[in-house]
């Protein structure tokens, strides 16, 4: 038996039950958002659902599309500087970003909404007038909520590039530095292309993440527009049974766009030469 089989099989007791659970998830969906499934009435192939909520639809998934395009940016950065500087030995960096990891994203959320709201910790450390802080929770600018997603998820982003670069950057940036090339030139030929990869694997899952997640949104953004997985919630916790389609509508449309922005990006991550 050759390593990928028994890789593959080792790895199938926790993909097929996975599978299973995200197929029936994403069918039921699928089906109650297409009139299929209905809890009320009878089962009528329709779009009624994805009508009736259209051009919240559309708003939401602008501004999920903008949290999450916004987040992600910022957490590639603030990542890999921080992967950089465990590389560098940086213990103090390493240890913050191994324990921001396991923080889950709702406490994480209140503690951003305590850290940035008009009478949080740093209105009072710095004195500032409550008045004369900027809305940073639950603003036009959804600051607090693309804040919270860059602290934790830039961690993420920095664990992974480090931990990628950890066996393989020091041999070929040795060899470059015989060769005479500079650090700016190390970083841009030799640390950057060794980090690409598992930077843009991190980023997509981020991207993901954040344009799917609840919590940090609802808790820390504005009441209206919503982003998708809010809207989905809202609609789904309503006591008008018949909302379930509705949010099974905006579920789907959601899902899609995250099943979408997966294949595109792989595709054209694996025809790239930094890829291989």
């Amino acid at each position: 038996m050759n390593t990928t089989t028994r890789g593959t099989l080792l790895l199938l007791p926790a993909v097929i039950p996975t599978f299973v659970v995200i197929t029936a998830g994403l069918g039921t969906v699928t089906l109650q958002a297409f009139g299929l499934m209905p809890l009320v009435g009878d089962p009528e192939l329709s779009w009624a659902s994805f009508d009736k909520h259209g051009a919240d639809i559309v708003r939401g998934t602008a501004l999920s599309l903008g949290i999450a395009s916004a987040s992600t940016v910022i957490s590639a950065i603030v990542g890999m500087a921080a992967a950089l500087a465990i590389l560098a030995n940086s213990r103090v960096v390493a240890a913050l970003a191994a324990l921001t990891i396991p923080v889950p994203h709702l406490i994480g959320a209140a503690a951003m909404g305590l850290l940035l709201a008009d009478a949080g910790l740093l209105t009072r450390l710095f004195g500032i007038d409550s008045a004369a802080w900027p809305q940073l929770v639950g603003g036009t600018w959804w600051v607090a909520v693309i804040a919270e997603f860059a602290w934790k998820e830039s961690a993420f982003v920095a664990l992974v590039v480090a931990g990628t670069l950890a066996t393989r950057v020091h041999h070929y940036g040795e060899a470059a530095a015989v060769l005479g090339a500079g650090r700016v030139h190390r970083f841009l030929y030799v640390t950057l292309p060794l980090a690409v990869p598992a930077l843009a694997a991190a980023c997509l899952i981020t991207f993901v993440y954040s344009f799917g997640s609840f919590e940090v949104a609802r808790l820390l953004g504005r009441p209206y527009p919503e982003p998708l997985p809010v809207m989905a919630v809202r609609l789904f916790a309503s006591i008008d049974l018949a909302a379930r389609a509705d949010a099974a509508a905006v579920a789907f449309v959601s899902a899609t766009l995250c099943v979408a922005t997966l294949v595109v990006a792989l595709r054209f991550l694996r025809r790239s030469t930094l890829w291989r």
